[in-house]
């Protein structure tokens, strides 16, 4: 691991207006060596925190991190510990400052590489600089871009990959979705075919134990930029924007559209057929039976618009989440 100062780190804070308290001094000789949360930080170490409450004040008073991230907000009500050299440095978004640090102090050698245990079809088109994990299985037809990462026992079929993807283990993605007809005289179900694919833009990541199901006659798309947690499960015909945040256990039904920059909280269920806008916000544990406008914030179940009732910020929902939490706690 890289060790750095604090001086040096600074260069690399895009907040151009950022306010350092404490002994300034340091900033030249005092080394970082990594990253921690506020609880566990040591004087070798970087953290922040997001919060503005009193927790957050809290936990920067205890923290023995040697460089702490804070919101501007936070000025003149916060101050570090001189006895140990602590520095505090107010930016306008503590966290985001904080993971573009973190890339540069912990840069890990890129996975590349692929396993020989891996079946890969003969007629599937893998690109440069990949690492495809043990017991990944990748279709007929199937292609994978440059610098993506298809870790363990991941299934995929029917389906394109982008450029810089990661898709962690257990994940399906291209398999069969779920649609039926029942005939009308012995009311038996019958499949209805499927012949579409899954194609997942650039800069995707997918994360543990998905499963997302191959269109049926149009295509399954998660556009450039999304993010999708754990356990979540996309249907047939889904169509995802960029850069758009489902968390964990999220279900969306088939043919559902959503937007550009929406985030999806915990354990939320989308319809099928539903269509949701730009920059959408939907409360963890919501059952969304309705179209969503863009900007809305929606929550409840049935999922209903509390936008006007959220008289601070849409950091409360996320706070809902735990999100904001977690910036402060181990």
């Amino acid at each position: 691991m890289v060790q750095w100062t604090v001086e040096s780190l600074l260069q690399h804070i895009t907040d151009s207006h950022y306010t350092i308290e404490g002994q300034k001094s340091n900033s030249k000789s005092k080394s970082i060596r990594n990253v921690s949360s506020l609880l566990t930080g040591t004087r070798d170490d970087v953290s922040f925190c997001s919060s503005e409450e009193y927790g957050g004040m809290l936990s920067i008073s205890q923290s023995k991190a040697g460089v702490i991230l804070c919101k501007k907000s936070m000025e003149g009500l916060v101050y570090p510990n001189h006895k140990e050299g602590q520095l505090l440095i107010f930016v306008d978004n503590p966290r985001l400052e904080f993971t573009r640090l973190a890339k540069r102090i912990t840069i890990n050698p890129p996975m590349v590489g692929i396993s020989k245990s891996s079946v890969i079809a003969d007629s599937a088109k893998i690109g440069r600089e990949c690492y495809i994990g043990d017991y990944v299985v990748i279709g007929d037809d199937c292609t994978v871009g440059n610098n993506t990462i298809i870790e363990s026992k991941t299934n995929l079929q029917n389906c394109k990959v982008g450029d810089n993807c990661t898709i962690q283990p257990n994940t399906t993605i291209g398999s069969d979705g779920f649609a039926f007809e029942r005939a009308g005289d012995t009311l038996d179900l019958e499949k209805f075919p499927h012949y579409g694919k899954v194609v997942i833009e650039n800069d995707v990541e997918i994360f543990a134990n998905c499963s997302i199901a191959r269109g049926s006659l149009s295509d399954t798309i998660i556009g450039q930029g999304t993010k999708i947690d754990a356990l979540c499960h996309i249907a047939h015909n889904v169509d995802i924007g960029k850069n758009t945040e489902l968390t964990a256990g999220t279900i969306v039904g088939g043919s559902t559209f959503i937007g550009d920059n929406c985030w999806l909280g915990l354990n939320s269920t989308i319809k099928n057929k539903i269509k949701i806008g730009n920059k959408v916000i939907v409360g963890s544990g919501s059952s969304v039976i309705y179209d969503i406008i863009d900007e809305d914030i929606v929550a409840g179940v049935p999922a209903k618009s509390i936008k006007k009732k959220v008289t601070a910020n849409k950091e409360k929902l996320f706070l809902m989440a735990g999100q904001l939490k977690s910036d402060f706690m181990p």
